[in-house]
């Protein structure tokens, strides 16, 4: 019997996302379990990013456990979110979460959406098909 693969690990966070990241939960509303990050349809390049207060945890939920927090990923973006790292920038007009994805190809001009393809072998491998574009999250996370 073939020995199973290691499953890759879907997402890390920088400690400047994992900072930010606890500094929002702490000032949530309600209780919370962990945040929910995913991709749905829309904008001009086909798909955005978007995370969300998760107040349980799904049982088909992707959990990611780094940096001391717990990630959800919604299981319709495993692929597309495969080998991505989070980040937090602080610019002089702007805050925001970026996203570090090997399985983009394309973002619209503003960087609010991006087009994305599913991982493939190699990229979960670390062969990426291209250099991992950025983009900033549409997040409806609020402080």
């Amino acid at each position: 019997m073939a020995a199973a693969r290691p499953r890759p690990q879907v997402m890390r966070l920088t400690e400047a996302a994992a900072e930010r990241i606890k500094a929002v939960m702490e000032k949530a509303d309600r209780p919370i379990a962990a945040v929910r990050v995913g991709v749905k349809n829309g904008g001009c390049a086909g798909m955005s990013y978007y995370m969300e207060y998760a107040e349980k945890i799904d049982p088909l939920d992707e959990v990611i456990e780094d940096k001391g927090l717990r990630i959800l990923i919604d299981p319709k973006a495993v692929l597309f979110l495969l080998g991505t790292e989070m980040d937090y920038k602080v610019e002089k007009l702007s805050e925001q979460f970026i996203f570090n994805n090997p399985n983009q190809t394309a973002a619209c001009g503003c960087g609010e959406s991006v087009q994305l393809e599913p991982a493939s072998e190699a990229s979960w491998r670390g062969q990426s098909h291209n250099d991992g574009c950025a983009t900033r999250a549409v997040s409806s996370m609020a402080d």
